[in-house]
């Protein structure tokens, strides 16, 4: 962004907090890094829009609705991808989880 006396002040593509640092330190990205960092805002923006339009937190996980068996299968499906560190597995789970909590348990 700038120099602020002896430091270099930077922000992350897409906005966000500022910070100083030592300008010798400070290089230009890489076109790779400016790519990257671009998709990232992209899709941060994108989620905020989801999530508002939704009106949910997709930061929070859904939870189980208490007696129903899909709730429950997929809760179970969801703790063993967890169990098994497997973070793709657990994010399917929680979007099946979250699909079927709007088809079936909406007000």
């Amino acid at each position: 962004m700038g120099q602020d006396g002896a430091h270099a002040v930077l922000r992350p593509v897409g906005g966000g907090g500022e910070w100083r640092t030592d300008p010798d330190r400070v290089r230009a990205a890489t076109l790779a890094e400016r790519l990257s960092a671009g998709v990232q805002a992209a899709n941060r923006r994108a989620r905020q829009t989801v999530a508002q339009a939704l009106d949910v937190d997709l930061d929070r996980p859904p939870r189980a609705v208490v007696g129903c068996a899909e709730c429950a299968r997929l809760d179970r499906e969801r703790a063993a991808a967890r169990a098994a560190f497997d973070w793709s597995a657990q994010t399917d789970a929680n979007v099946l989880l979250r699909h079927h909590q709007n088809a079936d348990h909406a007000a």
